[in-house]
């Protein structure tokens, strides 16, 4: 999803303190023209109308598709530029931090995540 034009989580848990903070609004550019990520420190991260689950473990991100998560590496250049590559992506994509993460929409909640059985799918 974030990954329509990609992304998913499973696994081991790895501190957060060691982890970066890639919370916030994300500006994109698919075929469609430019697209808005919102990638919050609660797990949610919105992309249009859709709300997902996400986590970090070491070099990947996983997003909860469904019943399934989508891993993809990402590598932070600074605190503004993220690129993302593997999963359901062609080519890497690349993301540009535009600001602060938005709250979730009231009344939306965080999907929960897949079954423990269900792999991630790289």
């Amino acid at each position: 999803m974030l990954f329509m034009f990609g992304l998913g989580f499973p696994g081991s848990l790895v501190s957060q303190a060691t982890l970066p903070d890639i919370s916030g609004t994300w500006r994109v550019q698919t075929p469609d023209g430019p697209q808005e990520v919102v990638i919050r420190a609660d797990s949610s991260a919105s992309f249009g109308d859709d709300t997902v689950r996400w986590r970090l473990e070491a070099d990947s991100i996983h997003i909860a598709l469904g019943d399934e998560w989508m891993v993809y590496a990402y590598k932070l250049r600074g605190k503004k530029r993220m690129t993302l590559s593997g999963g359901d992506l062609e080519e890497p994509m690349e993301l540009d931090r535009i600001g602060p993460a938005t709250a979730l929409a009231e009344g939306v909640e965080i999907p929960p995540p897949p079954p423990a059985d269900r792999r991630a799918i790289t």
